[in-house]
C-alpha cells in the first residue's frame, strides 16, 4: 500500500473536520493559510473612550458608560485639566482598562519645555505648548521636522505620570491619530517597551467593507472618507514597524470617519459591516456642560449623542446579534481575547 505523505494526510483531516463543523455550527470558520488548516474565527471589538481627564464631564460620561453601556477601556490624557478626578474614577472602576491618550498637538508638555525645543511652537503667542494646527504638525512629522529622542522624552513623561498615579497602562494611542505618521510612532513604540507597555492603538480603517454610499448626503463625512483612504498609505508602514517592536495592536478601528456625527444607523452599519478580527471602536462621550465649551474641542453635543448610544440597551442587542464580543485592552494583551 503506499505510504500517504504527512502534510496530505493533515489536509485532508483539516477538510474532514471543515465539512463536519460547518454542519454541527454554520460555524464562523475561515482559512488560516499557516499550515493549511481551518480555524474558528470571531469578531471582537474593543470600545475605548478618548479624551479621559478632559473635564470632570467627560469622566463622568466615560464612568457611565462604562458601569452601564459598552465601553471596555479609555485612554486618559496626563495634561488633561480633570486629570486627577479622572485617576480617581478610574481607580473605582477595576474592569476599565486604562491607557495614554498620548497628545503632541494642541496641549501643554509635561516634560519640561524648554527640552522640546522641536516640539513647541517657540514663535507662537504661546510658546509653551505644542502646535495647534494639524495640518502644521502633519508637515514636521512628514518632513522629519522632530527630534526623535525628545519626542521619546515627552511621551515617556506622559505615561510615566499615569502610572505614577498608580495606574496600570495597558495601550497607547494618540490625539489626532499623530502616530500613524512613521516618525511618531517610532517614538511612541520605543516610549512603551521603555514603559513596559505592550499595546497600541492601528488609527486605520478597513475600507473594503465601508462602502462609500454609507455617507451619501453627507459632505464632512465624504470629505473625512476620501482623508481615511489617503492616510491608509500609512498602514504598511505601521505594520512594520510594529512587528519589529513586539507590541500587539489591534487590526484597526471603527468611528473615526463618523467622528462628531455617529448615531446608531451608522453605527449599525460599521458593525455590521466588521471584518473578523480584533478591531476598535473610537468613541467619545461626555457632557456638553461648561467646562467643555471652554476646552478647545469641536465635539459638543456629539459627546452627550454618544453617551446615550453607548449605554442603551439595543446597541448591546445589536452587538449579540451580530455575534461581536466586547473586549477591553487587558484582555487583548493578556491573551484572554
Amino acid at each position: 500500500m503506499k505510504r500517504v505523505k504527512p502534510e496530505i494526510l493533515a489536509f485532508i483531516l483539516c477538510s474532514r473536520f471543515w465539512t463536519l463543523a460547518t454542519r454541527l455550527f454554520g460555524a464562523q470558520l475561515s482559512f488560516s493559510g499557516s499550515f493549511g488548516c481551518y480555524t474558528f474565527t470571531m469578531r471582537q471589538l474593543i470600545v475605548n473612550a478618548d479624551d479621559f481627564g478632559l473635564t470632570t464631564g467627560v469622566n463622568r460620561a466615560i464612568a457611565e458608560t462604562h458601569r452601564d453601556g459598552v465601553v471596555s477601556s479609555a485612554t486618559l490624557m496626563a495634561n488633561g485639566a480633570a486629570f486627577d478626578d479622572a485617576v480617581t474614577t478610574a481607580r473605582a472602576l477595576p474592569k476599565l482598562s486604562v491607557g495614554c491618550h498620548v497628545v503632541l498637538i494642541d496641549g501643554s508638555p509635561i516634560a519640561p519645555p524648554a527640552n522640546l525645543d522641536t516640539l513647541v511652537a517657540i514663535r507662537s503667542a504661546q510658546p509653551e505648548k505644542f502646535y495647534s494646527s494639524l495640518s502644521a504638525f502633519a508637515a514636521r512629522a512628514t518632513l522629519g521636522g522632530f527630534d526623535r529622542e525628545q519626542l521619546v522624552e515627552e511621551i515617556t513623561a506622559q505615561i510615566r505620570k499615569l502610572q505614577g498615579a498608580g495606574l496600570e497602562v495597558t495601550h497607547l494611542d494618540s490625539h489626532k491619530h499623530a502616530h500613524l505618521f512613521p516618525e511618531i510612532l517610532s517614538a511612541m513604540l520605543r516610549a512603551a517597551r521603555i514603559c513596559g507597555v505592550r499595546a497600541i492603538r492601528s488609527p486605520f480603517v478597513p475600507m473594503k467593507p465601508i462602502m462609500a454610499q454609507n455617507f451619501a448626503g453627507k459632505r464632512v463625512l465624504m470629505k473625512r472618507y476620501g482623508q481615511v483612504r489617503i492616510l491608509n498609505m500609512f498602514a504598511p508602514a505601521f505594520r512594520r514597524q510594529l512587528e519589529r517592536s513586539g507590541l500587539r495592536a489591534p487590526d484597526g478601528i471603527i468611528g473615526v470617519i463618523e467622528t462628531g456625527a455617529l448615531d446608531a444607523v451608522l453605527l449599525r452599519q460599521a458593525l455590521t459591516n466588521l471584518p473578523q478580527g480584533t478591531w476598535e471602536l473610537v468613541s467619545h462621550p461626555g457632557y456638553a456642560d461648561a467646562d467643555l465649551r471652554a476646552v478647545h474641542t469641536r465635539l459638543l453635543e456629539s459627546r452627550e449623542r454618544e453617551r446615550s448610544l453607548l449605554t442603551s440597551p439595543e446597541l448591546k442587542e445589536f452587538l449579540s446579534q451580530q455575534d461581536i464580543r466586547v473586549i477591553g485592552y487587558r484582555d487583548f494583551v493578556n491573551g484572554k481575547a
